[in-house]
């Protein structure tokens, strides 16, 4: 009889323990897509690091400036630590005077991500 228990409980633990889990990973797989909901394409792209799609979406007329979440694609590239993409969108027009509803601009999420090659990029561009 004690062994019946035992191997119950192990079950019972064994189970509640992989319910839990499928929980856990529901709920972030529905944090990731609400994060994404609201952005425009451009900066879906940028925050996944694909140059190449990025190159697309302006050469089709993507505004690179056009703000997503109240950050602009540059923004989210400083935040991210993209170099190539900042120096892609800035020679393709984008604002580095452009801020969001804190005031902060490109070069401070640069500085609040401790994104070093970023942060040169933006204050040469914005010494130029």
């Amino acid at each position: 009889m004690k062994k019946a228990i035992i191997y119950l409980s192990l079950a019972l633990v064994a189970f509640s323990s992989t319910t839990f889990a499928a929980n856990v990973s529901t709920a972030q797989n529905v944090e990731f897509v609400r994060e994404y909901k609201n952005m425009t394409p451009l900066c879906v792209a940028i925050c996944k690091g694909d140059l190449e799609t990025v190159k697309k979406f302006i050469e089709y007329g993507a505004d690179v400036n056009e703000k997503s979440n109240g950050a602009t694609p540059l923004m989210l590239a400083a935040r991210y630590n993209q170099v190539e993409m900042i120096k892609l969108l800035l020679e393709n027009g984008a604002n580095l005077r452009l801020e969001d509803q804190k005031g902060f601009t490109a070069i401070k999420y640069a500085e609040l991500s401790n994104a070093k090659e970023a942060l040169a990029v933006l204050k040469e561009a914005k010494n130029a």
